[in-house]
């Protein structure tokens, strides 16, 4: 096994040597440019360590590693166009960059390379990548599509929330593992096992995202913060605060929702200050905890090395310990 930074340096490398600007430049520039912007990588790296895991070399799992990247970033393009994001990873988004068409025929294109990618496996791995990442792809639409439902509606609940930030976030990151052990020709059970693990991650992952969407370092965390309050996502937090607020509480909160301000900062304080006084940020983080030690749980599962458990671990615990 590598280090996860030997890893993350190994895909980036064939990152670099595979995607390039070519004509039409309008179409393939927003392309390189989202993926050259940086991120965790940590989807494509999840699916190289997963092939090690299971004994085969990384190197069979870098297309693949790049599928997942190329559809991440597809999908967090349009994101951007829907949520009318300024900024990702600290840099202009594509849609304001170019233009909104532009950005929604470049995420196109990088779909449909995402697909191609799978095309350099045979036979019947190319089939069960294939059939994975259909699954997952619609699987991430339907997340955001409730998302989106859930802008506009009175009344979510925490397991509905929870559900969605399942299909839009953590289904990706539990593929991406199960990739590798596609490729690496792992047991069925060991397969599961891992998706398993991926999934409860990506969980915990996207909780600490919305963390640190109200709570972050703006300087370090690459997006808007605030991001959420200004378009009115009915997050954890939010949807904690309403929980365990007064009446009084609930209702200054769902006043803050009900409106699109100029004055962003002022509803972003305030609105933080009720997730501090209702007690939502403790609450959020022992969520946080509570499903990366699910994930950590399902490791047991796995007939591989405690080396290789250990290495997973460690994956898992330097995201719930990220400021970005």
């Amino acid at each position: 096994m590598q280090s996860i930074d030997s890893y993350r340096s190994a895909f980036i490398h064939y990152l670099e040597s595979e995607v390039k600007t070519k004509e039409p430049v309008n179409l393939y520039e927003p392309i390189t440019y989202i993926l050259g912007l940086g991120g965790k990588r940590l989807r494509p790296v999840l699916t190289l360590m997963a092939a090690e895991v299971f004994d085969t070399d990384y190197n069979k799992a870098l297309d693949a590693a790049l599928a997942i990247e190329v559809f991440h970033n597809f999908s967090l393009v349009h994101d951007d166009i829907m949520d009318d994001a300024p900024i990702r990873r600290g840099k202009t988004t594509v849609h304001e960059k170019w233009d909104i068409n532009t950005g929604i025929l470049s995420g196109d294109a990088m779909l449909i390379t995402a697909y191609q990618l799978f095309e350099n496996y045979e036979g019947n791995i190319f089939r069960q990548l294939a059939q994975l990442f259909s699954k997952t792809a619609l699987e991430v639409c339907e997340g955001q599509q409730y998302d989106i439902d859930f802008e506009t509606r009175d009344h979510v609940t925490i397991p509905e929330y929870l559900k969605m930030i399942e299909y839009k976030t953590a289904v990706l990151v539990a593929a991406a593992l199960k990739m590798g052990g596609i490729i690496a020709h792992a047991s069925k059970e060991s397969q599961e096992s891992i998706y398993e693990f991926g999934r409860n991650l990506g969980i915990a992952f996207q909780l600490q995202d919305d963390y640190l969407d109200a709570f972050g370092n703006p300087v370090t965390f690459g997006k808007q913060v605030g991001g959420d309050i200004i378009e009115n996502k009915k997050t954890f937090l939010y949807l904690k605060s309403l929980e365990l607020g007064s009446i009084k509480v609930q209702k200054e909160l769902q006043d803050l929702f009900s409106i699109r301000t100029e004055d962003s900062k002022d509803k972003i304080d305030l609105t933080k200050s009720i997730f501090i006084e209702t007690g939502a940020v403790p609450a959020i983080q022992k969520e946080i905890e509570w499903y990366t030690q699910k994930a950590f749980d399902v490791l047991s599962l796995l007939s591989i090395s405690q080396e290789k458990k250990a290495l997973l671990k460690e994956f898992g615990s330097n995201l719930m310990r990220r400021k970005v």
